[in-house]
């Protein structure tokens, strides 16, 4: 049962980091300075490392039974 619930947050994951990773090839093949596409990948970067956090804190959630984050308040 806990299964279907976690495979949301997976195919939304999944489908981010390959969103961010055509973003990166896109900016790899323009053609500019290094050190501007050095700032353009930190984003990306950074937003596909919080969207891994965040899957690893759902499942975390959901493996722990604590599925309604509302409830607390």
């Amino acid at each position: 049962m806990k299964i279907k619930k976690m495979i949301a947050p997976i195919i939304i994951t999944c489908l981010l980091l390959l969103y961010f990773f055509l973003y990166i090839l896109g900016i790899i093949n323009i053609p500019s300075q290094l050190w501007v596409k050095i700032i353009m990948l930190i984003i990306p970067l950074g937003l596909m490392g919080v969207s891994i956090f965040v899957l690893v804190e759902r499942i975390k959630e959901i493996r722990s039974g604590e599925e309604d984050d509302l409830s607390k308040y």
